[in-house]
Protein backbone atom coordinates (compact mmCIF):
# COMPACT_ATOMS: atom_id res chain seq x y z
CA UNK A 1 0.00 0.00 0.00
CA UNK A 2 1.44 3.28 -1.28
CA UNK A 3 0.71 6.81 0.15
CA UNK A 4 0.77 9.70 -1.92
CA UNK A 5 3.11 12.74 0.42
CA UNK A 6 1.42 15.93 0.02
CA UNK A 7 3.22 18.46 -2.01
CA UNK A 8 4.35 21.72 -0.19
CA UNK A 9 1.80 24.98 -1.17
CA UNK A 10 4.68 26.42 -2.55
CA UNK A 11 5.42 24.22 -5.41
CA UNK A 12 1.34 23.97 -6.07
CA UNK A 13 1.49 27.51 -7.16
CA UNK A 14 1.51 27.47 -10.90
CA UNK A 15 -0.65 30.89 -11.13
CA UNK A 16 2.52 33.06 -10.75
CA UNK A 17 4.88 30.51 -12.45
CA UNK A 18 7.23 29.79 -9.46
CA UNK A 19 7.91 26.47 -8.51
CA UNK A 20 9.70 27.05 -5.30
CA UNK A 21 8.60 30.26 -3.82
CA UNK A 22 4.99 31.44 -4.64
CA UNK A 23 6.50 34.82 -3.52
CA UNK A 24 9.49 35.08 -5.72
CA UNK A 25 9.16 36.53 -8.51
CA UNK A 26 12.14 37.91 -9.70
CA UNK A 27 14.36 35.06 -9.57
CA UNK A 28 16.71 35.52 -6.86
CA UNK A 29 15.21 33.43 -4.40
CA UNK A 30 13.58 34.08 -1.37
CA UNK A 31 14.70 36.59 0.90
CA UNK A 32 16.01 36.31 4.46
CA UNK A 33 13.42 36.93 6.88
CA UNK A 34 13.42 40.79 7.60
CA UNK A 35 14.12 42.07 10.95
CA UNK A 36 11.64 44.86 11.97
CA UNK A 37 13.58 48.11 12.38
CA UNK A 38 16.82 47.88 10.02
CA UNK A 39 18.16 49.18 7.09
CA UNK A 40 16.67 46.07 5.64
CA UNK A 41 13.16 46.32 7.03
CA UNK A 42 13.31 49.77 5.04
CA UNK A 43 14.34 49.13 1.89
CA UNK A 44 12.09 46.19 1.67
CA UNK A 45 9.22 48.44 2.64
CA UNK A 46 9.11 50.40 -0.82
CA UNK A 47 8.54 48.06 -3.33
CA UNK A 48 10.21 50.08 -6.45
CA UNK A 49 13.57 49.76 -4.52
CA UNK A 50 13.53 46.13 -3.17
CA UNK A 51 14.43 44.73 -6.79
CA UNK A 52 17.34 47.05 -7.49
CA UNK A 53 19.26 46.05 -3.97
CA UNK A 54 18.57 42.78 -4.31
CA UNK A 55 20.33 42.25 -7.68
CA UNK A 56 22.74 45.14 -6.64
CA UNK A 57 23.16 42.88 -3.75
CA UNK A 58 24.06 39.75 -6.34
CA UNK A 59 26.31 42.11 -8.45
CA UNK A 60 28.47 43.05 -5.75
CA UNK A 61 28.41 39.56 -3.88
CA UNK A 62 29.34 37.76 -7.34
CA UNK A 63 32.51 40.17 -8.47
CA UNK A 64 33.49 39.16 -4.88
CA UNK A 65 33.32 35.45 -5.97
CA UNK A 66 35.06 36.11 -9.25
CA UNK A 67 37.70 37.75 -8.14
CA UNK A 68 38.37 34.89 -5.02
CA UNK A 69 37.81 32.62 -8.15
CA UNK A 70 40.52 34.45 -10.24
CA UNK A 71 42.83 34.43 -7.31
CA UNK A 72 42.89 30.89 -7.38
CA UNK A 73 46.19 30.18 -10.03
CA UNK A 74 47.75 31.75 -6.93
CA UNK A 75 48.72 29.11 -4.66
CA UNK A 76 48.14 29.53 -1.04
CA UNK A 77 45.12 30.76 1.24
CA UNK A 78 44.71 33.88 -0.70
CA UNK A 79 41.32 33.20 -2.79
CA UNK A 80 39.26 32.69 0.74
CA UNK A 81 38.85 35.86 1.66
CA UNK A 82 37.21 37.08 -1.51
CA UNK A 83 34.96 34.32 -1.87
CA UNK A 84 34.08 34.57 2.31
CA UNK A 85 33.45 38.49 1.84
CA UNK A 86 31.13 37.73 -1.34
CA UNK A 87 28.88 34.60 0.34
CA UNK A 88 29.11 37.03 3.02
CA UNK A 89 27.15 39.71 0.87
CA UNK A 90 24.96 37.75 -0.42
CA UNK A 91 23.79 35.93 2.79
CA UNK A 92 22.89 39.04 4.36
CA UNK A 93 19.83 39.16 1.25
CA UNK A 94 19.29 35.54 0.62
CA UNK A 95 18.59 32.53 2.12
CA UNK A 96 20.14 30.27 0.38
CA UNK A 97 23.61 31.97 0.47
CA UNK A 98 22.85 32.18 4.14
CA UNK A 99 23.50 28.32 4.28
CA UNK A 100 26.21 27.85 1.88
CA UNK A 101 28.34 30.75 3.95
CA UNK A 102 27.70 28.60 6.59
CA UNK A 103 28.96 25.83 5.43
CA UNK A 104 32.38 27.39 3.21
CA UNK A 105 33.01 29.18 6.52
CA UNK A 106 33.54 25.79 8.38
CA UNK A 107 35.39 24.96 5.46
CA UNK A 108 37.73 27.77 5.71
CA UNK A 109 38.39 27.70 9.47
CA UNK A 110 39.64 24.14 8.62
CA UNK A 111 41.64 25.19 6.33
CA UNK A 112 42.76 28.11 8.47
CA UNK A 113 43.62 25.91 11.25
CA UNK A 114 45.72 23.26 8.99
CA UNK A 115 47.77 26.25 7.82
CA UNK A 116 48.56 27.58 11.69
CA UNK A 117 49.94 23.49 12.28
CA UNK A 118 51.69 23.65 9.56
CA UNK A 119 53.33 27.16 9.40
CA UNK A 120 56.64 26.62 7.48
CA UNK A 121 55.18 24.47 4.60
CA UNK A 122 52.10 27.45 4.05
CA UNK A 123 54.90 29.85 4.12
CA UNK A 124 56.67 28.33 1.87
CA UNK A 125 53.87 27.16 -0.87
CA UNK A 126 52.43 31.27 -0.64
CA UNK A 127 55.73 33.22 -1.16
CA UNK A 128 56.55 30.62 -3.52
CA UNK A 129 53.38 31.12 -5.52
CA UNK A 130 53.79 35.13 -5.15
CA UNK A 131 57.07 34.77 -6.30
CA UNK A 132 56.56 32.69 -9.10
CA UNK A 133 53.32 35.34 -10.20
CA UNK A 134 56.11 38.32 -9.91
CA UNK A 135 58.32 36.20 -12.54
CA UNK A 136 55.63 35.68 -14.42
CA UNK A 137 54.12 39.06 -14.79
CA UNK A 138 58.09 40.39 -14.90
CA UNK A 139 58.45 37.97 -18.12
CA UNK A 140 55.10 39.44 -19.77
CA UNK A 141 56.75 42.69 -19.95
CA UNK A 142 60.43 41.91 -20.17
CA UNK A 143 60.13 39.61 -23.06
CA UNK A 144 56.82 41.19 -24.51
CA UNK A 145 55.15 38.00 -25.20
CA UNK A 146 51.53 39.69 -25.09
CA UNK A 147 52.70 41.40 -28.50
CA UNK A 148 54.92 38.42 -29.80
CA UNK A 149 51.50 36.74 -29.28
CA UNK A 150 49.05 39.12 -31.23
CA UNK A 151 52.28 39.42 -33.98
CA UNK A 152 52.23 35.35 -34.33
CA UNK A 153 48.41 35.27 -34.27
CA UNK A 154 48.34 38.01 -37.25
CA UNK A 155 46.03 39.88 -34.63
Amino acid sequence: MTTTAARPAASQDHATGATRCAQCTDGLGAPRPVVPGSFRARVHANRSVVLAWRIGVFTVGLLCVALGLALTVLPGPLTIPPVLLGLWVWSTEFDWARRFFTTFQRKAKDAWAHARQHPASSVAVTVGGLALAGVAVWSVGHFQLVDQATTALGL
